[in-house]
Parts: C-alpha cells; sequence; structure tokens
C-alpha cells in the first residue's frame, strides 16, 4: 500500500490521553434509552428494570488475529465489534452497549486511530449501539484492541450452551467456510506481493469470501426471526472456531450426542471454487475454519414446520443420546468422530 506522503500526521503525544478520547468519541450518540450515562465519568450507568443483562468481551492482538498489511484500521474497528456483538446475539439478547479499549504503540498516529474508530462509529450506527466508555494506552507490540459488549434480554428468552435435548435438530444460519478461505487468498496474495510490490491483485472474484473476512456482520437479524417465528432455541453458540468446536461445545454442555450431515453444511459457490483452486476440502473448511460469526442453534423438533422455509436456516443434523457420541455422517454414509480442529490463538503449531 502507497503511503501518501502529504497526509497530515498527528502525534499522539500532543494530545495526552482525556483529550484523545474525546477527540476520537466526540461523534458517538446516545442511541438507548437505557444509557444513563455514557462516556465521561469513572463508569457507564445503565438500567434494565426486569430485564437480564448479558455481557460478552474479546480481545483483538496484532499479529495474532489480525495483519495490518491487508485489514483496513476501519474495517478493523468494525469486525472487532461484530466480534463481541455476535456473543450477544448467541444468547438470544439484543446488543445496546459496548466499551473499546486500545493498546497503542507510537508508529501510529492520531489518523491511524480515527480510521480506527470510524469503523466502530460505523458499527455502532448500523447496529443501534452506544459507546459508552473504554480505556486507551501504549504498547510496545503493536495494536491491541479489547471490546465489552452489553445486551439485554426478557429472562424468560434468554438461551444458553446448554439445554439441547435428544432428537432436538441441529441448525445453522448463513453458510461456512468463507471467512477462511478469505483469508487464505488475502494471505496468498500477501506473499505475491512481498516478491513483485508492482503486482496489484485481482480480487474481483473472490469478493464475498474476503468481505466475510474482514468485514463480518453478526446476525442480529436472528434473534428478531427467531422471535417473529415464534421458535426459541434450546441452545445456541456463534461460530467463532469453527463448526466442529462449536457443536462439541453444544453437546458437553447439553450432555448429548449429535449426528452432523456433511451434504447438509450450506457452503457458497464461491467457497467451493476456492477450495478447489487451492486444492482444499471445503468440509474440512467448514468444519474448522472460523470467524463465521454465524449462529448455530438447536431447536426442537415441533418447530421445524416455523423454519423449513426459511432461507436464512438450514437443519444440518440432530442431537442423539450423550453414549452416541458426535459424529460427521459423510456423504458416503460413514460416521467419522467429531473433533476439535478449530483455529486455536494459544496454539504454538501453525
Amino acid at each position: 500500500m502507497i503511503e501518501d506522503k502529504n497526509q497530515q500526521r498527528t502525534p499522539l503525544s500532543s494530545l495526552g490521553e482525556f483529550a484523545l478520547i474525546d477527540h476520537l468519541t466526540k461523534n458517538f450518540k446516545i442511541q438507548q434509552k437505557t444509557t444513563v450515562k455514557g462516556i465521561g465519568d469513572d463508569a457507564a450507568v445503565l438500567s434494565f428494570g426486569d430485564k437480564k443483562v448479558v455481557v460478552s468481551t474479546d480481545l483483538l492482538v496484532e499479529g495474532v488475529h489480525f495483519d495490518l498489511s491487508y485489514m483496513p484500521l476501519k474495517h478493523l474497528g468494525y469486525k472487532a465489534v461484530m466480534v463481541n456483538l455476535s456473543d450477544v446475539y448467541a444468547m438470544n439478547a439484543m446488543a445496546t452497549q459496548i466499551t473499546v479499549s486500545i493498546a497503542v504503540s507510537n508508529r501510529f498516529p492520531l489518523e491511524a486511530l480515527e480510521e480506527l474508530y470510524a469503523g466502530i462509529e460505523a458499527a455502532a450506527n448500523i447496529y443501534n449501539i452506544d459507546v459508552v466508555g473504554g480505556d486507551t494506552t501504549s504498547s510496545t507490540s503493536g495494536l491491541l484492541i479489547s471490546v465489552t459488549a452489553i445486551g439485554k434480554v426478557n429472562k424468560d428468552d434468554v438461551v444458553f450452551r446448554k439445554g439441547a435435548k435428544p432428537n432436538d435438530l441441529l441448525v445453522v444460519t448463513g453458510d461456512l467456510g468463507g471467512a477462511y478461505m478469505g483469508l487464505q487468498v488475502l494471505e496468498r496474495e500477501k506473499e505475491v506481493f512481498k516478491v513483485n510490490p508492482n503486482n496489484q491483485p485481482d480480487l474481483d472474484k473472490y469478493t464475498y469470501i474476503i468481505e466475510r473476512q474482514l468485514k463480518p456482520e453478526a446476525r442480529k437479524d436472528i434473534v428478531k426471526l427467531l422471535k417473529d417465528l415464534k421458535v426459541k432455541p434450546t441452545s445456541m453458540i456463534d461460530i467463532s472456531d469453527g463448526l466442529s468446536s462449536e457443536i462439541i461445545h453444544l453437546c458437553k454442555h447439553s450432555d448429548v450426542g449429535c449426528d452432523l450431515y456433511e451434504n447438509k453444511i450450506p457452503l457458497d459457490p464461491q467457497v467451493i471454487s476456492t477450495c478447489e483452486e487451492f486444492n482444499i476440502d471445503s468440509t474440512t473448511i467448514a468444519l474448522n475454519g472460523g470467524e463465521d460469526y454465524e449462529l448455530l442453534m438447536t431447536i426442537s423438533q415441533k418447530d421445524f414446520p416455523k423454519i423449513k422455509a426459511n432461507p436464512n436456516l438450514t437443519v444440518i443434523g440432530y442431537m442423539t443420546e450423550k453414549n452416541a457420541g458426535m459424529h460427521l455422517v459423510t456423504r458416503a454414509d460413514e460416521k467419522i468422530p467429531l473433533k476439535a480442529q478449530g483455529w486455536n490463538s494459544l496454539s504454538d503449531s501453525e
């Protein structure tokens, strides 16, 4: 990426911590009645009455969770919010507020952080949430972003990872594997660029999967859809670490087994064609890729008529007795034990 030498660069030291917070958050508007006090005090004050409050936090670290050589800062800000909202929606709750904390090294000027916060602001506006606080500090190892999301849900509507019963249907939203394959394309083009910096990649045929990686969308729409359909899942989780890992979480928390059908896993045509290009098995990618931020849920069979015609929801299997185990049923009708091979940020291996 060519840097504009005429672009203004304001050193962060010219502002100081509090002036920096004021500058970056001056455009955030209060949109929720539940926000009594947002940024500007020792803590945010929220009022929820008889609602259940849900809170989730995620930390994104440069060089571990993102690579700024192909992740624009505005997209990174947006994605950091999505990662957290997805956890709230996985509780069948609606997100209402977030806090944002960053640790940043002196290689980032003010303008870079403005881009990051523009992405956060865009996410807040689109998803109707308030940014109510956070922290900034210095870093000796690049950029770190921590977002905490807060949401509300009626006590009778909250859905946990536990609660699935044998014979419940296993249902997933959207399609899987796109974010991982988008990352593979970006990593490949980065290596090409290192060899020949004059080479500009043609990414037109990868638009969907690159967007799934750089600008994922949390499934707020599913929470409303389920309510409109009068369907309350028996258990739910978001897909951040790969389908197999999340299924295993649901099974272990609910004390059940599962049969997942390979031929039912929803895949976008762009995922299939890119897997063929990379000579990678598309089922393996759907099972282990991660970062799709779709929702995985179990629902009672009696609710099947309510969801069967909905294009947002795909039945991919069903839950079994615990002693039956957790299996992938292949296209050849073989049963293979499910393993959690999703991405592990603490792993030493690639």
